[in-house]
């Protein structure tokens, strides 16, 4: 991945935080690495370089800065634009699973081996698979020795370091002290929690200006399914299936950031599972380069100027997200949300939530695919859909990772029974967070074009951005309905 060196040292001297997240400025005469809005004296140009990953500074030999802390940036949205085979392993690092099953486990799923696998990551990221891991290694030790009073053995193991000794090392080499002065350095109360969880830990996911609020909260309310989702006070709160553990997530969405509580099993799955609530908020999206290119669009301009900084949707679970959406097919949405209730409390494994607002997990495939013509209501050949589509989740015959390409996982949709393009293309946008995907068979998309004046053309005409198209046509075509919805979407917020 080539940087513009020119282009990146005048994000420095700016000091704009939407570059954060990016790349990253090492610093030749100190030896740190820090985010482009590092608050820090600007450093000449002869006495810096830039790296894509902090993976890659660290591996250079450079350390974090601590006054900046650029490992806490938001990802790069390039994960998202892009989809050649760097992209693709970044995701699947960021989910676990190098510390779940090794490099030749992330080999197998990305279909490489691990040779290849290292030369293109060296190339394109200047880091090799076990450096990427270790740097997200290094994150996930730093939030849990300034985030929890846990003892720092429990989150060496915690963090996926295989000893105490490679945990110590690693934070010298990353940040340049012990786990100890560490954790009396950073500030303790950067996430205040004026109504702590118990058990709880405490996270600040931070986002890039502008942010939609009003967007991203209307999606997470209206779209809940009673059981193993509740939004009420502001917060949702869900239930997250995670390799060690359920996971409960409490969330509450601000302008300038998410702020997360995690309810645990396993503290080994607090990075997967930040990875995967930061993907369903899209918050490694960058707003302001979507708007921009979309003002370019006349017809598309009024669209965005009223409701800048829409994202678009992501998933914590690819299974749950087909399962579900093929229970909605051609039904309303609250229709879909209490037939996914009636399913949850019917085969869903039950949770211990301190706040009492979640009681389930969503059901497994392999439940569905075996119990689904007993319990679910509606159209026989549905509900047949549906277990076939189980069945082929639990078999291994049908893969959901954020490591798939689009074509790959729409061409095995499509081969499924009742799954058709609307599906196909709306879970390939949601699961591999693909912001080229425009939904034009959707009804209320179509009603929102017409409101709008956007002829379907123009819609085609502005990849790669057609996701976020598609965001700004459902907005209007949901705010075109008499009665759908107690309370529409708003614009600016």
């Amino acid at each position: 991945m080539e940087l513009d060196a020119e282009a990146c040292y005048r994000a420095v001297q700016s000091r704009d935080t939407r570059f954060d997240g990016q790349f990253f400025t090492a610093v030749h005469t100190t030896g740190i690495y820090c985010r482009p809005s590092c608050p820090a004296i600007t450093p000449k140009r002869q006495n810096v370089s830039f790296h894509p990953t902090t993976a890659s500074a660290q591996a250079a030999g450079y350390r974090a800065c601590r006054r900046c802390l650029p490992d806490a940036a938001p990802g790069s949205p390039l994960w998202n634009i892009k989809s050649d085979l760097a992209v693709r392993a970044m995701r699947l690092i960021g989910d676990g699973l190098v510390e779940r099953d090794g490099v030749d486990g992330l080999s197998r799923a990305l279909g490489y081996s691990s040779r290849q696998l290292n030369r293109v990551l060296l190339a394109e990221l200047g880091a090799s698979p076990l450096a990427l891991a270790r740097a997200n290694r290094a994150t996930t030790a730093r939030v849990l020795i300034q985030r929890t009073d846990l003892p720092m053995s429990d989150i060496a193991f915690a963090a996926g370091f295989s000893s105490i000794r490679q945990f110590n090392d690693t934070i010298a080499a990353v940040f340049a002290t012990t786990p100890s002065k560490l954790r009396t350095e950073l500030p303790r109360k950067e996430c205040p929690a004026p109504e702590p969880i118990p058990g709880a830990v405490s996270l600040k996911l931070p986002l890039r200006q502008p942010h939609n609020i009003a967007w991203s909260t209307w999606l997470l309310e209206h779209h809940c399914a009673r059981g193993v989702e509740d939004f009420s006070d502001g917060r949702y709160t869900r239930a997250l299936r995670m390799p060690h553990g359920p996971v409960i997530a409490t969330l509450m969405v601000s302008a300038d950031q998410v702020r997360a509580d995690l309810q645990l099993t396993d503290m080994r799955d607090l990075a997967p599972a930040v990875a995967r609530l930061r993907h369903l908020l899209d918050l490694d999206a960058d707003p302001s380069a979507v708007d921009e290119a979309l003002l370019s669009h006349p017809a598309l301009a009024p669209l965005v100027t009223e409701a800048p900084g829409i994202r678009v949707p992501g998933t914590v679970d690819g299974a749950e997200l087909l399962l579900r959406t093929m229970i909605g097919q051609q039904i309303s949405v609250a229709a879909a949300n209490t037939a996914t209730a009636s399913l949850v409390a019917a085969l869903g494994e039950e949770v211990t939530d301190a706040t009492g607002r979640v009681t389930h997990l969503f059901p497994t495939a392999e439940t569905v695919a075996a119990a689904a013509q007993e319990v679910m209501a509606g159209p026989a050949a549905r509900i047949a859909a549906i277990a076939g589509a189980a069945d082929r989740l639990a078999t291994g015959k049908l893969e959901l990772h954020p490591g798939m390409t689009g074509t790959d996982l729409r061409r095995q949709l499509l081969d499924i029974k009742g799954i058709g393009p609307w599906t196909a293309d709306y879970v390939v946008m949601r699961q591999l967070a693909d912001p080229d995907v425009l939904l034009e068979h959707d009804l209320v998309l179509r009603r929102g074009a017409a409101a709008a004046g956007v002829a379907m053309a123009t819609a085609r005409a502005s990849s790669p951005w057609r996701s976020y198209v598609s965001m700004h046509l459902w907005r209007k075509g949901i705010a075109a309905l008499p009665r759908q919805l107690t309370r529409k979407p708003k614009g600016k917020s």
